[in-house]
């Protein structure tokens, strides 16, 4: 049984306890409450367990309710969220960014190497950027999915010291397949990447502040998961086609 139908279910008998003690007594509600006996709580859950054995949908409704009141909640607190991070989201200097910096409006990509999602956008993405000249792009290396994931944000990120991130950036997406060091570094060198100053920049505190700084900010905005783009103050989790991300471009631009 799922342990929020579990949660529900259970808490639907003492629930109705405090109710009845309140409806027979108002002014002494808690007292009452407390002086139920254990053949008064066995009569009145009884009667309870009756009822939703023959109702069983009003469980199954109560917890829609619940999960819809939850993802409201969880939609609101996003958005506050987006808000309250707007600096850190789109203006953090150590972000990597693709198409014109002084775009009119930015768009961002929280993303992993090993997403096979991340890549089956990424063509999307690029032509994104490619057709909108006023778009700003922003880059956040969000590496959730092992090990090999960390080693590659980390080569990403000190690729920019070299100037070839975007170049690496599109190699290590357009690699097919599991990643690992070996792999990774054979990318670098396939763009022009030198594979010694690339290993020593990696270890940087530099490179591991931003890492750290992305994971700490996709928890604040409740992103889990990847890719997860962000359009204003709009968080939209999950792959997206060029269609979609072109009509939330233009939907940010006009409230901008």
């Amino acid at each position: 049984m799922p342990s929020l139908f579990r949660s529900t279910l259970f808490a639907l008998p003492i629930a109705a306890v405090a109710l009845a003690a309140t409806v027979l007594t108002p002014a002494t509600a808690k007292a009452q409450a407390a002086a139920v006996d254990d053949a008064q709580r066995a009569a009145i859950e009884t009667v309870i367990r009756d009822y939703l054995m023959k109702n069983p949908e009003i469980i199954l409704q109560a917890v829609e309710s619940l999960q819809q009141r939850q993802k409201v909640a969880e939609a609101e607190r996003s958005k506050r969220a987006l808000a309250d991070n707007q600096q850190a989201l789109t203006r953090n200097p150590a972000d990597p960014v693709a198409g014109n910096p002084q775009g009119d409006i930015t768009v961002v990509e929280f993303f992993d190497y090993q997403c096979g999602y991340c890549k089956a956008v990424q063509a999307d993405v690029q032509r994104l950027i490619k057709d909108d000249s006023k778009l700003r792009f922003v880059f956040k290396e969000l590496p959730i999915l092992g090990p090999a994931s960390v080693v590659a944000a980390r080569a990403s990120l000190a690729a920019r010291a070299q100037g070839k991130y975007l170049e690496f950036h599109n190699a290590l997406m357009g690699q097919r397949g599991q990643l690992d060091e070996d792999i990774i570094l054979r990318l670098a060198k396939s763009v022009g990447l030198d594979t010694e100053k690339l290993k020593k920049d990696m270890g940087s505190r530099e490179v591991q502040g931003v890492i750290d700084d992305n994971l700490a900010l996709a928890e604040t905005l409740g992103i889990h998961g990847t890719p997860g783009f962000v359009f204003g103050t709009e968080l939209i989790p999950g792959a997206i086609k060029l269609d979609e991300m072109k009509r939330l471009v233009a939907a940010t631009r006009s409230k901008s």
